[in-house]
């Protein structure tokens, strides 16, 4: 676990002082749904992970980086199977956040456990799950810790995103690992704030945790899988990723494409121009036109989102807005797939 910390382009350093590197954030800094939320909308700290950290890859490729952990050669991959060679059982959850650049570049976040996965837990469900059910359930909780205000006001100061609703994400699963890749740039507006943010991105600290959404009360309180804090990334430090060749990746299954929920509506300037969305191809190969997610009553599932005037702001209940505002949870989606009311704002529009 340490050769593998510390193995990646950028080092693993000190939460509280990792520039242009990486670490793990305390849990408490996320608020994730209570043991009584479905009742009482209250949240608490997050606390313990699940998983425990990994590694981190900055890298880019003169293509879109993929199915990393297929790739036999990878430094990951080679440490499972090294593991497993001398009668170990270690699983590694891979989240590969692809973004929108020319450059291909991608940020890589590997969590592992070391025991096996609890039978009937919410993670067993997930890595068993069917696609209605990993679409709805595998969630990101975003923090800007430190960075200039437009940044900050974008994305709110805690956005959470269910990760298959807006963003074309494929899964790759082995015997010892799952590997989520997201496509960011698949959504207009995850594309249009990443974009921002990539400007702002030698002056930004951000942590990332991942979860899975807890919906009844026997799920319930949620807990957080793992976590990273990377700060102040500088663009030129990325490794490059070499494309591996057919001998060097294996065939593992993995589900379908799917849409992402994402952030609300970001702070635009009224004379910037927004690249359209591509086209993504599905695994079946039929190709899926993104971002139709834009009628929202029909896509989104939120945990909040605030109608001000400045731009849609993502967040948890009652978290301060950077306009000082406060939102309330609105409908949401529950494990049957009915709609019940949360605690709507009587003059939300959705």
């Amino acid at each position: 676990m340490e050769d593998v910390k510390s193995g990646g382009a950028v080092p693993f350093l000190d939460p509280d002082n990792c520039p242009n590197g990486w670490a793990t954030p305390p849990g408490d800094t996320f608020m994730v749904r209570g043991p009584d939320y479905l009742a009482t909308k209250v949240k608490i700290p997050g606390g313990e992970y699940l998983l425990k950290p990994l590694g981190f890859d900055w890298m880019k490729s003169p293509a879109k980086i993929c199915e990393i952990l297929n790739n036999k050669s990878h430094r990951v991959r080679k440490a499972i199977d090294g593991e497993v060679l001398r009668g170990n059982q270690p699983f590694v959850w891979a989240f590969n956040l692809q973004l929108p650049s020319k450059d291909n570049y991608s940020a890589i976040f590997y969590f592992v456990s070391l025991e096996p996965v609890p039978e009937g837990s919410l993670m067993d469900q997930f890595l068993k799950g069917d696609e209605a059910f990993r679409k709805s359930r595998l969630k990101l909780i975003a923090n800007i810790v430190r960075g200039p205000w437009i940044v900050r006001t974008a994305v709110g100061e805690q956005a959470i995103c269910i990760l298959g609703r807006a963003l074309t994400c494929k899964y790759t699963q082995g015997s010892n690992f799952i590997e989520i890749d997201v496509d960011v740039g698949s959504s207009i507006v995850a594309n249009a704030i990443v974009h921002l943010a990539f400007g702002y991105v030698q002056t930004l600290t951000v942590d990332l945790a991942f979860l899975i959404e807890g919906q009844t009360e026997s799920e319930l309180p949620e807990r957080l899988l793992g976590a990273v804090r990377f700060s102040e990334l500088n663009p030129g430090s990325a490794g490059v990723y070499e494309v591996p060749s057919e001998e060097q990746q294996e065939s593992a299954p993995f589900l379908p494409a799917r849409l992402w929920q994402g952030f609300s509506n970001m702070l635009h300037n009224p004379g910037n121009s927004r690249e359209p969305s591509s086209t993504s191809q599905s695994t079946n190969g039929s190709l899926h036109k993104e971002d139709a997610d834009e009628n929202t009553r029909e896509s989104l599932h939120k945990e909040d989102v605030d109608d001000n005037t400045a731009g849609s702001l993502l967040k948890e209940d009652g978290y301060e807005s950077a306009t000082g505002s406060f939102d309330k949870e609105d409908t949401e989606e529950d494990s049957n797939g009915s709609l019940h009311n949360g605690d709507a704002d009587e003059n939300t529009k959705w």
